[in-house]
């Protein structure tokens, strides 16, 4: 957004030139940013790093993962609460209390509650919007609820197939790349909370330093391809598909092999990416609200290798979740009253770093968790943080079920042997 809003690209009087060039700036600064998950993934500095953290200090961060995204939960909902409310109240009772409906020995609706839902939900909100439910309606509630808005799927072309570099030559300047590092830090930590919850939902072992490292490397590489391509973000872990893992009970690797597949395949049919766009976000808002809860309950369900009657333990995690949520907090409201946020001084590139760490909710979570589980009455606390349940899984060694659940496919491991 801050390369969007850049002074020297939104003097461009041309829309289509100042597009281009914006998207030209984005690429350069999502190239050199990937450097950092590629340098602290694979040089094994960021699982150097994590011997740091501890049951105590992960689990504020790892529910702050959930409950940081309390606004894209039911305040969206209620912007069109006809087609929200159905949507979480079915999916709720098909997940939930339906899951042991079996068809052929398979638990038909705890897999699949979620697509039932949403076409269910998608028929029930295409005939609202064909019936004239909001032919005068405000436009607000038209944005939210209609299913045909800005003619997505006729304007959208039949087969495009996206290439290395489509915008041109990608654009490089300090300031912007500066200021997208700081995305991919925070992407970094985000990450890093969604690995260990994946892990605790699918019934895994926590990963290992080394599995973590080579998780944020290959996300590193992810964001250099995002730049490369010119997509116009860079890549992350979807914090609603780790939820979804708790939800379908489906940990296995091949289902996410086979879905990166249909992804490629449908990049390249605009027709099919329109057809998706245009569920109304209200639906997924409603998935959101069951599917961010149970990623910010397995956080808290770390703090069951704590010792929670140690004051020193309440402290750290009363403290890291009130300003996990606070200070984010803040600076969302002080950005949407003054249109810039508290860091505003004449180095840009200095805004952007301070602005984006500190409006994370987990990444604020792990500066103040990490840093108090470090430093306050560290001596004879190792119990009391769970490090005789945590330190064991540090190694890949340390578990032998590590190799069922950490081995790379394909025989990959001769390449890429774990330490």
């Amino acid at each position: 957004m801050a390369i969007i809003q850049d002074s020297s690209l939104a003097a461009i009087p041309d829309d289509h030139e100042r597009f281009l060039q914006t998207m030209r700036a984005i690429q350069g600064a999502l190239i050199v940013s990937s450097s950092i998950q590629i340098i602290l993934g694979y040089s094994q500095l960021w699982g150097i790093f994590s011997r740091f953290f501890s049951p105590l200090g992960m689990a504020p961060v790892v529910a702050l993962l959930g409950f940081g995204l309390f606004e894209r939960g039911f305040p969206v909902v209620g912007r069109c609460v006809e087609v929200g409310l159905p949507m979480l109240i079915l999916f709720v009772v098909l997940s939930q209390y339906l899951k042991n409906v079996q068809i052929r020995d398979i638990p038909i609706l705890e897999r699949f509650s979620l697509f039932v839902c949403i076409a269910v939900v998608w028929a029930y909100a295409q005939i609202l919007t064909a019936g004239g439910a909001y032919k005068h309606s405000s436009e607000v509630t038209q944005i939210n609820c209609r299913t045909d808005r800005a003619n997505l799927i006729s304007s959208a072309p039949w087969i495009k197939i996206p290439f290395p570099l489509q915008w041109g030559a990608p654009t490089f300047s300090a300031g912007q790349s500066f200021g997208m590092v700081s995305a991919v830090l925070v992407s970094l930590v985000e990450s890093t909370a969604s690995y260990k919850a994946a892990a605790r939902l699918a019934s895994a072992t926590p990963p290992p330093a080394h599995i973590m490292s080579r998780g944020i490397g290959w996300q590193g590489i992810g964001i250099l391809l995002d730049g490369l391509f010119g997509t116009g973000t860079g890549s992350t872990v979807s914090v609603e598909n780790v939820g979804l893992l708790g939800s379908t009970r489906i940990g296995s690797r091949r289902v996410i092999q086979i879905s990166a597949g249909f992804m490629i395949f449908f990049s390249m049919l605009g027709k099919f990416g329109a057809l998706f766009a245009s569920i109304p976000f209200t639906i997924f808002a409603a998935v959101y609200c069951v599917l961010f809860g149970l990623v910010a309950a397995v956080g808290l369900s770390f703090l069951q290798f704590t010792n929670m009657n140690s004051m020193r333990n309440l402290f750290i995690v009363g403290v890291s979740i009130f300003l996990g949520l606070s200070v984010p907090e803040y600076f969302f409201r002080y950005s949407m009253a003054a249109q810039h946020g508290p860091a505003h001084t004449k180095a840009g590139w200095f805004n952007d770093y301070i602005n984006t760490i500190f409006s994370s909710p987990p990444t604020v979570g792990l500066i103040v968790a990490v840093f108090l589980d470090n430093t306050l009455e560290v001596k004879n606390a190792a119990k009391d943080r769970g490090m005789p349940w945590w330190v064991p899984f540090r190694s890949f060694k340390g578990d032998s079920r590590n190799e069922e659940f950490y081995n790379l496919p394909f025989n990959l491991n001769r390449f890429f042997p774990p330490s």
